[in-house]
């Protein structure tokens, strides 16, 4: 039987067959390629009927309806925190287990998020990740992912989509508006394992983490003392009585 192709799609006997002749990309699924296309041919036929924001899936789209509706039905059982998404709370989650289970086969450093350890990959390979396929339409500027995209793109737009319902202050990236809740909710989830101090970001505690390294580096190492006695050379001459016999 012979597989039934779609615009942009090239069929490879890989165990990812179906690649975008876009940008190379290859995938397991036929949705998933289908999906995919959307990136370059700029289809998004989910539209949000709150605020008209339209979306490529219908997934994002619920995702994004729970941004108006203020529903977080996923629980931190550590710290209570509210999630949107499962798939949140489960990266949430690794902050408290110390869980990475992504880890670089070049250099063996670990991360908690696959996306985190594809960026990182890019440092040790310039040649596979040079190619930036997603282009801004309003300035030159090219990426390779995305989501990078769409947040760049928000800097043309000024769209602030996420609100803190604290003090109603926006931001273009739910990331920025998690970090800023904290301010409000006191959270600070990083903890120093030296001197037990807490952070509202791991970022903050990575650079506070140098402060302990410079001070190990910066103390002087005890003076040497005298393994032996033959090192130590007095005269006897030299050693004078604490008090005179009269």
């Amino acid at each position: 039987m012979q597989t039934s192709r779609t615009p942009g799609m090239k069929v490879s006997s890989c165990s990812k067959p179906f690649q975008c002749t876009e940008c190379e990309k290859q995938f397991r699924q036929l949705s998933t390629l289908t999906n995919h296309m959307k990136i370059h041919t700029g289809d998004k036929p989910y539209k949000c009927t709150i605020c008209a924001k339209e979306f490529r899936q219908t997934t994002t789209l619920s995702n994004h309806v729970k941004i108006h509706t203020g529903e977080k039905p996923f629980h931190c059982t550590y710290c209570g925190k509210q999630f949107r998404q499962l798939s949140t709370l489960s990266n949430h989650l690794k902050i408290h287990t110390g869980e990475k289970p992504y880890e670089c086969s070049v250099c063996g450093k670990q991360f908690r998020q696959s996306s985190t350890l594809n960026s990182h990959i890019r440092i040790h390979s310039d040649d596979k990740y040079s190619v930036k396929p997603f282009k801004c339409s309003m300035c030159p500027k090219e990426f390779r992912q995305t989501t990078t995209l769409s947040n760049h793109l928000k800097i043309h737009t000024g769209e602030k989509p996420y609100v803190c319902t604290y003090c109603n202050k926006s931001f273009r990236q739910t990331g920025t508006l998690s970090n800023h809740l904290k301010i409000h909710t006191g959270e600070k989830p990083y903890e120093c394992s030296v001197c037990r101090k807490q952070f509202r970001q791991s970022s903050t505690l990575n650079s506070h983490i140098r402060i302990h390294a410079d001070d190990k580096l910066s103390k002087p190492s005890p003076p040497e003392l005298p393994t032996t006695m033959t090192t130590i050379t007095m005269k006897l001459e030299d050693i004078k009585p604490l008090y005179t016999i009269i």
